[in-house]
């Protein structure tokens, strides 16, 4: 079976960014099909500048946040990003089930990682913010891959930053609610990430929706102070009592109605271990890969998605890179449901 060139969109007669890919760069792109060339996020052009975004105008960015100083249990995400780039197989790029190849409708570009020093919570963080602004100052959304969850709070706060403390909603898939208020001292946490943004104001708490938790943690003054910020959540029990097509339609219309612009955040351990072993904090009695899929893709194709980010892989405790290629394809799905509101929106217009 030959894959269609994934850069076919960009070698288009009349493309205004088709000088911008020199032979050499489409030479090592495309080696990436035949385990060589240059390794990017589904083998995209690589944009090392953010001044080159303004020459790339893509749709959408990749961003890198290789670090895990926040992680409470198994180390090693900050290698999540290098290895959802270089150890996924590459699956082609044409979405069978919305007939649609998605990068003739969404330009997609890697724009490489944020510098995250050994050692430096603040500095990383601060780096992985700046980067991710970068992207949404321009009005490009950023698909950041991480990095522990911690990450969450400069990607998404970069993104409020740009369209208005309020107006961004988040659909949280996690097997924990992240909303802790410190853990062994510490206020940057994987497990705090949800609580500094709601603090902040960046993003407000009944702005937040929640898929998947399950397990025996926080306890309950934490799902206290989550009522009171108006946060909704729903269980994996809801799910089992309910079936995950219910549940995904309340917490779709849920999105919708809390704010414009949505960012989707997918930790990996929403997933159950058998689907996503590679992961610092594994918790039985997770979500199927295909309903994960299915909610990332059909919030992307309904909502104008403003960020993405798909975090916690580690791929130390990785399984024949079952928990990389669920990753890639997390991002694939949200990608495929953006191409798909695009082509959607242009035949209404």
């Amino acid at each position: 079976m030959s894959a269609q060139s994934p850069i076919a969109n960009l070698n288009d007669v009349g493309d205004p960014r088709d000088e911008l890919l020199s032979p050499g760069m489409r030479e090592q792109l495309e080696l990436g099909y035949v385990f060589g060339g240059l390794q990017t996020f589904a083998q995209r052009p690589f944009v090392a500048d953010a001044e080159d975004l303004d020459r790339w105008r893509p749709d959408v960015a990749v961003v890198g946040a290789p670090f895990d100083l926040a992680t409470t249990n198994r180390p090693g995400a900050r290698f999540g990003p290098r290895s959802i780039r270089t150890a996924a197989h590459e699956p082609g790029t044409y979405h069978l089930d919305l007939g649609i190849e998605i990068f003739d409708h969404l330009n997609v570009v890697d724009f490489g990682d944020a510098h995250c020093p050994h050692g430096d919570t603040p500095t990383s963080h601060a780096n992985i913010r700046a980067r991710v602004h970068e992207v949404a100052r321009r009005g490009i959304v950023p698909l950041v891959l991480g990095g522990d969850h911690s990450i969450t709070w400069p990607a998404a706060t970069a993104v409020a930053d740009v369209l208005g403390h309020g107006n961004v909603g988040i659909v949280h898939f996690d097997a924990h609610a992240d909303t802790a208020d410190i853990i062994d001292g510490n206020l940057a946490s994987h497990g705090t990430p949800m609580r500094r943004l709601i603090e902040s104001g960046a993003i407000p708490g009944d702005r937040f929706v929640q898929v998947g938790l399950r397990g025996y943690w926080p306890p309950a003054e934490t799902f206290d102070w989550m009522r009171s910020q108006g946060m909704v959540w729903h269980t994996m029990q809801e799910i089992w009592e309910r079936g995950f097509k219910a549940v995904l339609d309340d917490a779709v219309a849920e999105a919708l109605a809390s704010a414009e612009y949505l960012y989707i955040s997918v930790d990996v351990d929403s997933l159950d271990p058998a689907h996503a072993p590679g992961t610092g904090t594994p918790e039985p009695g997770g979500l199927t890969t295909v309903d994960l899929f299915r909610a990332v893709r059909e919030l992307a194709r309904r909502h104008r998605v403003v960020g993405v980010d798909v975090v916690e892989v580690a791929p130390a405790y990785d399984v024949s890179e079952i928990t990389v290629n669920a990753a890639h394809r997390i991002a694939m799905e949200a990608l495929a449901g953006m191409a798909a509101r695009r082509r959607e929106l242009g035949s209404a217009g």
